[in-house]
């Protein structure tokens, strides 16, 4: 691997292209400085990612991509075609991670702990009042499949409720309506299942949405978290246990809540998280001894295929070249 030519997969289609190129531009820089081989690979609306990804000649993909189409398990999945090994978690994980819905479903299955909900439609939007019933106030709304708290805001009534719908309806068709649960906001971090340790999040806001995380200075954070030593354990345990039911892999962020009282709430994995020098995920790693470099060379010697066998780079172009054109067509909807 320490040869490999690496390409560092960054912008896509999703909402978060910015914060994705952010990340890209960090971990190329990143791995360049470590003496690594390593290529800009940049994907969007006018790009056909399988092309772009089998021309680029790479033996590796490092995923700094986020949100839809890039985190979800799609190019996860079109990189098991190609026969190019990524970083990060499989497709079928990539894809429960990324659906709020399902992966809370598993996180009961598996007695992980996460704050109740329920899921409202477009086809059933119009009654949301009777749909939100007796559930109370305040809630979080936030759409169902969407990632940096894109579209995410807080309702205290039934007013601001029918408003933040309409907002994460932009982002999707399917929108998770969570209760809202006074508590601290607490980030695990894990590294191909070691787990790394806490940073806790206070943004001054009082929530912490798309402003709170991209604007310098709207948040101080604390790494470790502020917690007793033998509450710190439990935490750290809880991300584990949330990362195992989903059956990640690689690099993985873990947001909980943890309240004054004596409970703990998981509220996502993030299978690709943000990997910028001021991101959550290095200032984890930072704590636990790790330079931003070599968390960047340590994720890209971990990257695996998870279902196929690795390919050289023109047995690749081959396989791609055999791929019908009908195929091949479908693939640009990737990027």
């Amino acid at each position: 691997m320490k040869h490999a030519k690496i390409g560092v997969l960054m912008g896509g289609t999703s909402a978060e292209r910015d914060v994705s190129l952010s990340s890209g531009q960090a971990v190329l820089a990143a791995l360049r400085d470590a003496g690594r081989d390593a290529v800009g690979v940049v994907l969007g609306p006018e790009v056909d990612a399988a092309c772009a990804i089998s021309e680029a000649g790479i033996d590796v993909a490092f995923l700094a991509l986020h949100g839809r189409l890039g985190e979800d398990g799609c190019v996860q999945g079109l990189l098991e075609i190609l026969g190019i090994p990524y970083t990060g978690s499989s497709v079928m994980s990539s894809a429960l991670a990324m659906d709020k819905l399902k992966a809370k479903e598993l996180f009961r299955l598996h007695n992980v702990p996460t704050p109740p909900y329920y899921v409202i439609d477009q086809k059933n939007a119009a009654s949301f009042e009777e749909v939100h019933g007796s559930f109370g106030y305040p809630v979080i709304v936030k759409p169902r499949r969407e990632g940096s708290s894109v579209g995410v805001s807080r309702a205290n009534d039934v007013h601001e409720l029918e408003r933040a719908l309409e907002r994460a309806f932009v982002h999707d068709d399917s929108v998770l309506v969570e209760r809202f649960i006074a508590a601290r906001e607490i980030a695990v971090g894990i590294l191909d299942g070691r787990v790394l340790g806490a940073v806790e999040i206070v943004p001054k806001s009082g929530i912490y949405d798309f402003a709170s995380k991209y604007t310098p200075g709207a948040t101080e954070y604390h790494c470790p978290a502020r917690l007793e030593p033998t509450r710190y354990r439990g935490v750290l345990n809880l991300g584990e246990r949330a990362a195992e039911a989903l059956d990640t892999s690689g690099a993985v962020r873990v947001d909980l809540l943890v309240t004054e009282g004596q409970n703990e709430y998981v509220l996502e994995v993030n299978t690709l998280p943000g990997m910028t020098p001021t991101s959550l995920l290095p200032k984890i790693a930072a704590s636990a001894g790790f330079r931003f470099e070599e968390l960047c060379v340590e994720i890209a010697d971990r990257a695996r295929l998870h279902v196929g066998a690795s390919m050289k780079p023109a047995a690749r172009v081959a396989r791609f070249e055999q791929v019908p054109a009908v195929a091949r067509a479908l693939a640009v909807r990737v990027a």
